[in-house]
């Protein structure tokens, strides 16, 4: 007799317990093979199922949808804060604004290379730094930067930390959703087991391949192992046969 292996994927999850719900339903009262406590704890579980699963997917789309949009926008953050970064280095340079001004935006007065704006936290920082430098120093009586003026590096660092917020609140949600879903899974292999005991038990009686079909009609899935015997019709008419011989052998 073939092996059976319970279900590793959502969709085959989904598939067995609505087969089994299915073929429930279907039947009789007075032939039933599932207890209806068992059939009942299936249904609901295979609507919590379907739903988390549906609102996980949905979760995953929007998280990758925001993502690409994210990543835009991360992109335009980190070039409006290191050509703002340039420009000041360039007006200090040519002495339009004092050395030691550049303090205000807490950059080192002696180096004119851009400061590492490789992760977003970096960007939080410098964006923050340049966004209260600037307001500082024009407080003082300095002349705008412009190109970038720093209202536009503002629109663009808000943006960004708004973005970011979202991301992380994507991020959670689709996360309490994949602890849910698999807090499911473990309570649908849970159900599926039983229901394949219980439908294996209630046809244990009959020949194997027509055990088989019934047991499959239920959701029952068998895999053969490396050379083994496949069964067929001709199996169950061979055993009906050897039992047919044996019988008028010993009525004899």
């Amino acid at each position: 007799m073939p092996y059976r292996r319970l279900p590793n994927t959502d969709q085959a999850r989904l598939r067995a317990l609505k087969t089994a719900v299915q073929r429930a339903a279907e039947s009789d009262f007075t032939e039933q093979v599932l207890p209806y406590r068992l059939s009942t704890e299936a249904e609901t579980c295979l609507l919590k199922f379907e739903n988390t699963v549906s609102q996980y997917h949905t979760n995953v789309d929007t998280k990758v949808s925001a993502n690409k949009r994210y990543k835009r926008i991360v992109q335009n953050t980190r070039m409006y804060i290191s050509h703002f970064i340039q420009v000041l280095n360039f007006a200090v340079i040519r002495g339009e604004i004092k050395k030691e001004q550049k303090r205000l935006y807490h950059l080192d007065e002696n180096n004119f290379s851009l400061p590492d704006l490789s992760s977003e936290d970096d960007l939080l920082l410098w964006g923050k730094n340049i966004i209260e430098g600037e307001t500082a120093r024009m407080s003082q009586g300095g002349i705008p930067i412009n190109c970038p003026a720093i209202n536009k590096v503002k629109v663009h660092y808000d943006m960004f930390t708004e973005n970011q917020l979202n991301q992380s609140m994507h991020r959670m949600s689709t996360t309490r959703v994949y602890e849910d879903l698999g807090a499911l899974r473990e309570e649908a292999d849970r159900i599926i087991l039983q229901i394949w005991n219980v439908v294996e038990e209630h046809y244990n009686k009959k020949l194997p391949y027509d055990r088989m079909r019934s047991c499959e009609n239920y959701g029952l899935k068998f895999y053969y192992r490396p050379h083994e015997k496949r069964i067929t019709p001709e199996t169950d008419k061979e055993i009906e046969r050897a039992a047919a011989s044996q019988m008028k052998l010993e009525l004899l």
